[in-house]
C-alpha cells in the first residue's frame, strides 16, 4: 500500500511504475481524490472553529441582553451542527475511498525487473544440475504414484472432490521426510527461527500480505468470518504488525511448515490431474523482516537457501527473474525457481522469492526503530523453502526406474528409515 504523500510529490515516477505493470496512470485520479478529502477537512475544521466562536458569542448577546443576536448565533449554531455532523460521514467515505482505490494498486517493480506481460518475459539468471536421461519414456507423477498403489486421487474425489490427493505408505511417510528435511536445513544451517503459526487468520492479517480485498475469490473462508491459510506467509508476516521492533532484532527469519489452502478459481482448466495444483498442500514457507538497506542482500540470501534444498535433494532447476507482468501483487522483485520434471518435459515453478519493500509493512503498520527517536516501516521478503508436494512430484519424476520404483534421495534416507527405494505396495 503506497503512501499518498510519496505519489502527490513523485507523480511521474508512481505512474511509470504502474506503466511497467501494463497499468494505466492514476496519480492525478489519486491526488484529486486526496485533494477533496483534505479541502473537505479544511472545511470541517473551520466550521468545528466557527462554532465555537459562536457558541461563546452567545454567552456575551446573552450577558448584554442582545437576544436578537443570541437568536441569530443559535440559529448559525444549528445550521453548523448539522453540517459537521453531515460532513464528518462524508469525511469518512471520502478516507475509505482513497484507502480502497490505494489498496487495491500492486506494488511498484524495481529498477533492475524487466518489463513484460506474461512469463514468457522472464529471464533465465541461472540453471544448476543436469536433466537426467532415461532409457525409457519418463512418466509423470501421478503415473508413477498411482502404479505404485501409493496415490489415489478417485477416493480423494469421493471425499472432497476434485484437486485432493491420498497419500499412503512410503509417499505418505515421503511428504513428511521432505517437509522435515526442508525445516531442518533451514533452521540448522540457513539460519531461520521456526514457528508453528495459526492456520486461520482473520481479514486483517489477510489484507497485510495483500491477498485481501483482491485475492479474496483465491482463498477458502469459513461461516465465521476466518480465512484459511493459502501460505504461512500471512501469519508468519503479521507477527509484527502494529508493532515497533527494535533494528537490533533485524533481521528477522522465520520458517513454517504448514498445510495451505488454495480454492485456484483463477486456474480452470490448468494441471487438472496430479499434484501441481490443489486445494490443500503442504510447504514451507521462508518469511524475513528487515531494515530498508538489509532488503535487497536478503533477497539474494534467501532464494539462495531455497535453492540449497533443491541441491541437496540433486535436483535439476534454473532460477528465473520474472517480468513485471508476471510477478505477485506485493512483490517489488520476484525469483522463481523452478524444477526439471521429466514427465512433463519442462521446468516447473517450485518457489518464488520475493522482496515487498514496506508495501505490506504499511498495510500492517509494521515499523522498527532506528534510533532513540527515527521510526521506519520495516521490510518485508518471503519465499517457498520449497512447496513440499511439488518437491514430491520432482522427486518421483527424476528418481523413476525402468521397473516402476523410486530412488529415495540419498538426503532423505536419515528420514525414510534408511529406505533406499519405493517400491508397489503390497
Amino acid at each position: 500500500m503506497f503512501d499518498i504523500k510519496w505519489i502527490r510529490d513523485n507523480p511521474d515516477a508512481f505512474d511509470e511504475g504502474l506503466r511497467k505493470r501494463g497499468l494505466a496512470a492514476m496519480a492525478g485520479q489519486l491526488v484529486e481524490m486526496d485533494e477533496a478529502r483534505r479541502n473537505h477537512l479544511t472545511a470541517l475544521q473551520e466550521a468545528q472553529s466557527r462554532r465555537n466562536a459562536a457558541s461563546k458569542d452567545i454567552g456575551k448577546a446573552m450577558a448584554a441582553r442582545d437576544q436578537v443576536t443570541a437568536d441569530r448565533l443559535k440559529a448559525e449554531v444549528a445550521e453548523l451542527k448539522d453540517f459537521i455532523q453531515a460532513g464528518e460521514e462524508k469525511a469518512r467515505q471520502l478516507e475509505t475511498a482513497l484507502n480502497d482505490a490505494l489498496a487495491a494498486i500492486p506494488n511498484l517493480p524495481l529498477e533492475d525487473v524487466p518489463v513484460g506481460v506474461d512469463e514468457n518475459d522472464n529471464l533465465e539468471v541461472r540453471r544448476w544440475g543436469e536433466p537426467p536421461k532415461f532409457d525409457f519414456e519418463p512418466r509423470q507423477h501421478f503415473e508413477i504414484g498411482e502404479a505404485l498403489g501409493l496415490m489415489d486421487f478417485e477416493r480423494a474425489a469421493k471425499i472432497s472432490g476434485a484437486r485432493f490427493v491420498i497419500l499412503k505408505g512410503a509417499l505418505s511417510r515421503l511428504e513428511r521426510a521432505i517437509a522435515s528435511f526442508m525445516i531442518d536445513l533451514h533452521t540448522g544451517e540457513n539460519g531461520y527461527t521456526e514457528y508453528n503459526p495459526p492456520f486461520l487468520v482473520r481479514d486483517a492479517a489477510a489484507f497485510g500480505t495483500g491477498n485481501l480485498p483482491k485475492f479474496a475469490e483465491d482463498l477458502f473462508q469459513t461461516t465465521n468470518g476466518f480465512w484459511l491459510i493459502p501460505t504461512a506467509e500471512i501469519s508468519l508476516t503479521n507477527m509484527v504488525r502494529d508493532e515497533i521492533v527494535s533494528a537490533d532484532r533485524l533481521p528477522m527469519r522465520c520458517t513454517a511448515w504448514t498445510p495451505c489452502f488454495r480454492s485456484e478459481a483463477g486456474s480452470a482448466g490448468r494441471d487438472t490431474r496430479g499434484m501441481i495444483r490443489q486445494h490443500q498442500f503442504s510447504k514451507v514457507e521462508l518469511v524475513s523482516i528487515t531494515t530498508p538497506e538489509q532488503s535487497l542482500e536478503e533477497h539474494e540470501r534467501m532464494t539462495a537457501c531455497a535453492e540449497k534444498v533443491l541441491q541437496r535433494l540433486e535436483l535439476p532447476y534454473r532460477t528465473m527473474l520474472l517480468c513485471t507482468g508476471d510477478m505477485g501483487f506485493a512483490s517489488r522483485k520476484t525469483y522463481d525457481i523452478e524444477v526439471w520434471l521429466p514427465g512433463q518435459n519442462t521446468y516447473r515453478e517450485i518457489s518464488s522469492c520475493s522482496v515487498c519493500g514496506d508495501f505490506q509493512a504499511r498495510r500492517m503498520n509494521a515499523r522498527y526503530r532506528a534510533g532513540d527517536k527515527d521510526v521506519r516501516f520495516v521490510h518485508t521478503l518471503n519465499g517457498s523453502g520449497l512447496a513440499v508436494g511439488r518437491t514430491m512430484v520432482a522427486i518421483l519424476e527424476n528418481y523413476q526406474q525402468a521397473n516402476g520404483t523410486v530412488i529415495v534421495p540419498q538426503a532423505l534416507r536419515p528420514y525414510m528409515g534408511g529406505l533406499e527405494r519405493i517400491e508397489p505396495a503390497a
